[in-house]
């Protein structure tokens, strides 16, 4: 999909930067890494070998069922991207597949993925027991309804969709905690035999704890610029002030400026909460005059609980400007998600389980044998 819409096959909001010989560059980088994951696996695959039977209610039964998932999504994405392509090819019919498609195909198969990543660590390999790992997550379904009725309380009234996917988010970051409290025995032992189980917890249970919880965070940020996104197109003048999402933004002024390869109108935007100055934004309207082309630079204040966007476009008979002013909540969220996310993989690696030929070194000495002169 990345490189049919680089390279300009299927036109595409992404397509943004559409050049040929940078998609199959993307395609050559790509192929790289898949197939080299690929050449990989297919060089050890002759050692990997069968080790018995399971359950179907187990660890490597929750973790067959998540791949099921993961290839049923994969092929969603793939005919939603291709199906253009397919019939353009036999009938050609232009057809485009858009978000719809996408939102009612991909998020229900995600649903189970999401429940089964908090309920798969916790059961038992070979054989789990669900109404234990159910008993062991109590905690954790009271903390989900708390914070879902904290959001609902917050957000009211809202829509449904906005609540199940914070209620998955709460899941996700509540059943995580809830299984490290387990595995640390937090509220069992002594305090200090807990932070001595801490320290002797293995980097590969550590980094799924902390890839899990930037999961959450990921669903949370998705959820807020899906749900709660606000926009507005108004008419402004200078000193004129618009509410949005609960901010005040007023457009102080606009000028022409000149820069080293264009012409820009610069607008200059005050963003208030509670009548206090949260930002000074600067949105321009750019024209090269080299390449005839126009393009928007957005003034973006970013904030932990969201973005606030001001474009600025073009002027009427009257004199006032279009002005496009967007929040998009939690935008922050998804970028903080993603790097716990990738932090949590960098700790697995740490394992010495993952590392061939790294034993662990013995804390006590073997006395060495006594040479012959003695």
């Amino acid at each position: 999909g990345t490189f049919l819409v680089r390279s300009g096959i299927l036109t595409s909001v992404h397509a943004f930067a559409v050049d040929p010989e940078r998609g199959v560059f993307i395609l050559a980088l790509l192929g790289l890494a898949i197939g080299g994951s690929l050449t990989l696996f297919a060089i050890r695959a002759p050692v990997l070998k069968p080790t018995g039977v399971f359950a179907p209610v187990s660890r490597e039964g929750s973790l067959v069922i998540n791949n099921l998932v993961m290839v049923v999504a994969c092929v969603t994405v793939f005919l939603g991207t291709f199906y253009p392509l397919f019939m353009d090819a036999m009938t050609g019919e232009k057809i485009s597949v858009g978000a719809p498609y996408f939102n009612s195909t991909f998020i229900p198969l995600m649903i189970p993925a999401v429940i089964l990543m908090v309920l798969g660590p916790i059961l038992a390999w070979k054989r789990g027991d669900m109404r234990m790992t159910v008993r062991r997550l109590r905690g954790a379904f009271l903390a989900t309804l708390i914070l879902t009725l904290i959001v609902l309380a917050i957000t009211w009234p809202t829509a449904l969709t906005g609540l199940m996917g914070m209620a998955l988010a709460a899941w996700v970051v509540s059943g995580t905690l809830a299984e490290l409290v387990r595995r640390l025995r937090l509220f069992d032992l002594p305090f200090d035999q807990s932070i001595a189980r801490a320290k002797n917890l293995g980097g590969n249970a550590w980094g799924t704890t902390i890839a899990h919880f930037g999961v959450g965070i990921v669903l949370a940020g998705m959820t807020g610029i899906s749900v709660w996104r606000a926009e507005q197109i108004v008419m402004m003048t200078p000193g004129d002030e618009t509410p949005i999402a609960g901010y005040a933004v007023t457009l102080d002024a606009v000028e022409t400026i000149q820069g080293p390869n264009y012409t820009a109108r610069q607008a200059q935007f005050t963003v208030r909460d509670n009548g206090a100055v949260l930002a000074q934004l600067t949105s321009e309207k750019r024209f090269y005059t080299v390449r005839r082309m126009e393009t928007t630079e957005a003034g973006i204040k970013t904030t932990l609980s969201g973005d606030v966007y001001a474009t600025i476009g073009e002027q009427d008979d009257q004199g006032r400007w279009v002005v496009h002013l967007y929040h998009n909540p939690l935008v922050v969220w998804m970028w903080i998600g993603a790097g716990v996310m990738v932090l949590g993989g960098f700790v697995s690696l740490s394992d010495r389980r993952l590392r061939v030929g790294a034993p662990k070194r013995s804390k006590t000495s073997i006395p060495t044998s006594a040479s012959p002169a003695e």
